[in-house]
């Protein structure tokens, strides 16, 4: 893209004093994985592209369903029956086709995680299990890269960066996992489609300050309760 055509299409960011320029530059040579296209993973894609993040991956292994389009806006009834990634691919060209993007069919595993995770600079967490969610940390720990975490249920959220410069991670907030049998999910208990957007959004702003190699909340888990308008952050 030509510079002139670069500056007016992030020209709202480039205005911003802590961004500028050199700010810009930075998000668009950062290199991004997502874990999940789906009611997260979908907000922090559309934020991610927007704004002109350099590298952009997602990793997902499902298919569409008529059901996943209250909340994972970037699919739509067209794409019911495609699988998420080739449906994001479809949603990117549409959005922005200047980013190097990388649909990923795959799920990620003990065997493949750190083949897949390695080439990243910032892996993000919008996966809806905690099998995944462990091994994500524990990988990032063992290739020291900074994870952005957050997950959903109802109406409460929660967000947290982990390994970053120094910080801690998911076992220094929840040391083990829960019973897979006591673990809400949204298949079971639903979740109201604003929810994921107002955490994957706020995901997404931690992810561009990291890239933007502005000063991030460590340490800390932001607690969202939508139902009675409550926003926590507790220090672990």
């Amino acid at each position: 893209m030509k510079k002139d055509l670069i500056f007016e299409r992030y020209s709202r960011q480039i205005f911003i004093e802590e961004i500028g320029v050199s700010g810009q530059r930075k998000i668009m040579n950062a290199n991004v994985l997502i874990i999940g296209a789906g009611g997260l993973g979908s907000p922090v894609l559309q934020y991610l592209a927007a704004a002109g993040i350099g590298k952009l991956a997602l990793a997902d292994f499902d298919q569409v369903e008529l059901h996943n389009l209250n909340r994972q806006v970037i699919h739509s009834e067209k794409q019911l029956h495609k699988t998420k990634v080739s449906s994001a691919a479809d949603f990117m060209q549409q959005h922005n086709s200047t980013i190097d993007f990388r649909p990923l069919q795959v799920k990620i595993d003990a065997g493949n995680a750190v083949e897949i995770l390695r080439p990243y600079d910032i892996i993000v967490d919008c996966c809806d299990n905690f099998e995944t969610r462990y091994l994500l940390n524990e990988t990032c720990l063992r290739l020291n890269k900074p994870l952005v975490y957050g997950s959903i249920y109802g109406f409460e959220g929660q967000l947290a960066v982990f390994n970053y410069n120094g910080s801690k991670n998911l076992l220094d907030l929840f040391p083990t996992a829960p019973p897979s049998e006591q673990v809400p999910n949204c298949d079971k208990n639903g979740v109201l489609g604003p929810l994921p957007g107002i955490i994957g959004s706020m995901m997404a702003m931690q992810v561009l300050k990291i890239a933007a190699e502005l000063p991030v909340d460590c340490n800390q888990l932001t607690l969202v309760d939508t139902l009675n308008w409550r926003f926590t952050k507790l220090s672990f």
